[in-house]
């Protein structure tokens, strides 16, 4: 394997090691992030440092020579850390989960360690992925679980009548929560149905919450999850194929339900690895004046479109500099004259659409606010990445957060549970 070289301004050597867990967790180690940051993990520093046996400082060599024509015998020389990988040459690599961390090992040599993100557990990881000149031959797991839960729903999904929804109220109600949900997140709908969807307002009818799912490729995953649809009766299955390009028609049926199958007072719109505070949220709501138009979440201002790279936009897909005030995707509200105005928009094939879901929110009640004003409400409560004390939304909890989050209101705090 050969990692990246890079040189710092002063022209310094140091290695880069890339790892990336697939689709939660992406690790870098630069070897003068130690001089960044002090703190250890697990009593590991973050990386080491690396020195290629066969790059010698001729400045210290120098002065190691006369120190011994000095002295008469030899200084008790340091003990350097060679450079771990060696090309064409077999290793053993080995990611380890601690208390604070993970910690990576590359021939029996600590290489790098990195803290837990928040939200993020290694038995939650669909694979693992090494970039670099690397042959692979073998894999060995040890200590995991046999199989991902969206890859053997029938462990997760428990088919118990308590779990089933109500029927739809007739009369009006005070929330409808839409839940963006990918077609094989079995537990993490599971997880949702054991914790928040309990909540005492729900269970009231004065919210009501559904997920949305797309199709899946796989027809097999698709006759599972209308199984769950059926006995469950809290999922709206979309008629087209699960793409990021097209969630945004996800958020646009929200609205739709939130208005036309429902009759709510306002609507909200989360994803699967979001756990609501639904009771809370609701205070928070009726704190606002029920006279003014209303748009609540953690809100961006002037945030420019990215032209590289995975999540680039192009200018034919937005020319504008900049992106409209937009509250992040986790979890957003608004009040139900603005997704009125989003349905009846998109019925005359007047509404613009853009693929990032959260940005085209923001465009809609932008152009709602020309003509009718809404109060733009922001909070740091309703959190994109991960979790704080008092939270509203914690975003990136995976399935056994959100019962450790539940279990931790009913004793009355609202604290995080990052598994640390």
């Amino acid at each position: 394997m050969r990692p990246v070289d890079v040189n710092d301004e002063n022209g310094n050597s140091f290695e880069v090691v890339d790892i990336l867990l697939t689709g939660s967790l992406h690790a870098k180690c630069v070897e003068w992030d130690n001089l960044i940051f002090d703190d250890d993990i697990d009593g590991f520093v973050k990386c080491e440092k690396w020195i290629r046996s066969d790059i010698v400082d001729s400045k210290e060599a120098k002065t190691t020579s006369w120190f011994k024509r000095f002295i008469g015998r030899e200084q008790k020389p340091e003990v350097t850390w060679p450079f771990p990988f060696v090309e064409g040459r077999l290793f053993i690599l080995t990611i380890r989960a601690g208390v604070d961390g993970y910690h990576v090992i590359a021939g029996g040599r600590h290489v790098t360690s990195f803290p837990y993100r928040m939200g993020f557990a290694l038995e939650d990881a669909t694979g693992l992925v090494i970039k670099g000149d690397l042959d692979v031959h073998s894999v060995y797991a040890t200590a995991l679980p046999s199989s991902h839960p969206s890859f053997s729903p029938q462990r997760v999904l428990d088919m118990s009548g308590k779990w089933e929804v109500r029927p739809l109220p007739k009369t009006p109600i005070r929330l409808f929560i839409g839940v963006l949900s990918a077609t094989n997140h079995f537990a993490e709908r599971m997880a949702i149905r054991k914790t928040w969807m309990q909540s005492s307002a729900i269970k009231s009818s004065d919210v009501v919450a559904r997920f949305f799912v797309a199709l899946n490729p796989r027809k097999e995953v698709n006759a599972i999850m209308k199984k769950e649809a059926e006995f469950f009766g809290d999922i709206v299955v979309l008629p087209f194929m699960d793409r990021y390009e097209l969630v945004v028609l996800k958020t646009l049926a929200i609205c739709e339900f939130g208005v036309q199958n429902v009759t709510a007072a306002y609507v909200m719109k989360c994803d699967d690895d979001t756990f609501v505070r639904v009771d809370t949220v609701l205070k928070e709501i009726e704190g606002i004046s029920h006279r003014r138009s209303l748009y609540m979440g953690n809100l961006n201002l002037l945030h420019r479109p990215l032209r590289r790279g995975k999540w680039a936009v192009t200018y034919e897909e937005w020319p504008e500099e900049v992106y409209p005030p937009y509250a992040n995707g986790p979890g957003y509200i608004i009040s139900s004259d603005i997704a009125n105005f989003i349905v009846s928009q998109h019925a005359s094939q007047s509404l613009r659409l853009f693929k990032m879901e959260d940005v085209s929110m923001g465009m809609w009640v932008e152009q709602f606010n020309s003509s009718t004003p809404v109060q733009y409400s922001h909070n740091w409560k309703f959190c994109q990445y991960g979790c704080m004390e008092n939270y509203y939304t914690a975003h990136y909890q995976s399935p056994r957060q959100m019962i450790c989050l539940w279990d931790k209101l009913g004793r009355g705090h609202a604290h995080c549970c990052n598994f640390r």
